[in-house]
């Protein structure tokens, strides 16, 4: 390949990646625009006047409402309640306690995340005796996304302890009409159940540390295709006394 040939070929495949690069880094900081406004809603629906039961059972688009308040009646099915395990809170490992809890006025029932406790690890199958009121209740909380679901070995359990908890399958094993989402509930727990609930993690920062990467790649590829190109020749000549 002649050296003009070279040249041409350098310069082709220096700008491509240059453009694939740049392409990539401007898309990533596109990705965390779109992650800020949706930060931003989230933040804004935290102020909204809270949902009570004929709202949220009569919300076009519920998943639309995900993070903003609610204040809910209801009686909660105790017997269906469950200890999701390996849950952290406050760099703690313990169980989330979930119970259903059947809106008043309605068939229907929403699983409302209770709170953390602490696990026995002397007894790994003891749960720990979480007072649940009887009658009717009134439970504050902001709605969220279901549990989050966690690495499983086999097939999902079905006892007082599980892993993870599909919304589907668990009501057909209750018979209760859930709604597709949760309640994360808030306020003060008689209990002692902590309820820390960990904001929502957009992964804004990471985007960001795409893009500079993309864009350090593609300022390197120009500055190693300035040096061989032109800076390091120049200097051999220079260095062989051949330069004019």
């Amino acid at each position: 390949m002649s050296a003009r040939s070279r040249f041409i070929v350098v310069t082709a495949a220096t700008v491509f990646t240059m453009a694939v690069t740049a392409s990539l880094g401007f898309w990533q900081l596109d990705r965390a625009r779109q992650k800020i406004e949706l930060q931003n809603q989230i933040n804004q629906r935290a102020e909204w006047p809270a949902w009570q039961n004929s709202q949220l059972l009569q919300g076009s688009d519920p998943g639309e409402g995900l993070h903003r308040p609610v204040q809910l009646q209801g009686q909660w099915v105790s017997e269906s309640s469950v200890f999701l395990d390996n849950r952290q809170m406050g760099a703690r490992n313990g169980f989330i306690l979930v119970t259903p809890l059947k809106l008043a006025g309605s068939g229907r029932a929403v699983l409302v995340q209770r709170g953390w406790v602490p696990r026995d690890f002397i007894d790994r199958s003891r749960v720990p005796a979480i007072d649940t009121p009887a009658g009717e209740v009134v439970v504050e909380g902001r709605l969220a996304p279901p549990p989050g679901k966690l690495y499983e070995l086999g097939e999902a359990g079905t006892g007082p302890i599980r892993q993870n908890i599909d919304l589907a399958a668990f009501a057909r094993e209750t018979a209760l009409d859930l709604l597709e989402f949760s309640v994360q509930q808030t306020g003060a727990s008689p209990e002692g159940l902590l309820r820390a609930w960990p904001k929502p993690a957009l992964g804004v920062d990471k985007h960001h540390g795409y893009a500079f990467q993309w864009f350090g790649l593609c300022a390197l590829a120009s500055v190693l295709y300035v040096w061989f190109q032109f800076i390091s020749p120049r200097r051999k000549r220079i260095s062989h006394g051949t330069d004019a």
